[in-house]
């Protein structure tokens, strides 16, 4: 069994007074696709935004790799390899969807270099590797503005994708789609999860049993529950906190 790549010790984010994380301790193994659930305001994004280096805790350690990255700016994050998809697909909208991904293939290098800089067959042979492997090959020369909003969020998974990070973050990245771009999305992401490490925020229940994985159910900055998809809906606890929302109907 893999060690832990991410350790959560004692992180606590209080804000204005109010206490968003609350002590939480969590950790994610190498190579593991982990989903991360709970109601609105549980802290699901606030935890990302702590790994990410959007901002900083309150108190607590955020261990990558056994190296203490917490309150790292996210540039430096981001070199570590920690890579983080927002909700909002963010992108070059008027270039090329191939040119989006060459330009997070190029990492280090400025846009217009990256654009003006002379690609190698091996660069060019791997974006359309990526391309292949969001269905957005036969898309290439679109616009990123000319793609759906489902088409934009394998984009943006490809772009990350691109720079080869050793864990992924990705927040709520099905809101917003149709229930068949949710299935190719689910797709997508167990398929990602083969090669990275993944974390997800998701809150469509039928995408997580879908994915089928090992999840952690946060309410009120805490850990309410947290093990293999079928104990955790089964949690009375859990079924409580959901309840009127219609999350674990059927499960």
């Amino acid at each position: 069994m893999s060690g832990n790549i991410l350790e959560i010790t004692g992180l606590t984010t209080r804000v204005s007074g109010y206490t968003i994380l609350d002590d939480l301790y969590f950790s994610v193994e190498e190579n593991e696709l982990r989903v991360l659930l709970g109601p609105n305001g549980a802290g699901k994004t606030t935890l990302i935004d702590m790994i990410s280096g959007r901002y900083k805790p309150t108190g607590g350690k955020i261990l990558f790799e056994n190296r203490d990255i917490t309150g790292l700016a996210p540039h430096k994050i981001f070199k570590r390899g920690i890579c983080r998809k927002f909700q909002v697909p963010n992108m070059y909208e008027t270039l090329s969807v191939f040119d989006n991904v060459m330009i997070s293939l190029a990492g280090h290098r400025l846009v217009v270099q990256s654009l003006f800089h002379k690609h190698t067959a091996t660069d060019q042979d791997r974006v359309v590797e990526i391309l292949e492997f969001i269905g957005l090959v036969e898309k290439a020369g679109f616009p990123a503005d000319a793609l759906s909003h489902g088409e934009r969020q394998w984009l943006e998974m490809g772009m990350l994708i691109a720079a080869d990070p050793k864990l992924l973050l990705l927040d709520e990245p099905t809101t917003g789609m149709t229930e068949a771009d949710k299935q190719k999305t689910a797709d997508l992401i167990q398929r990602i999860a083969e090669r990275h490490t993944v974390l997800l925020v998701e809150h469509d229940m039928h995408v997580v049993r879908r994915l089928g994985n090992f999840v952690t159910v946060l309410h009120q900055g805490g850990i309410l529950a947290e093990g293999p998809l079928s104990d955790v809906v089964a949690n009375e606890e859990v079924r409580q906190v959901y309840l009127g929302q219609g999350k674990f109907s059927g499960a």
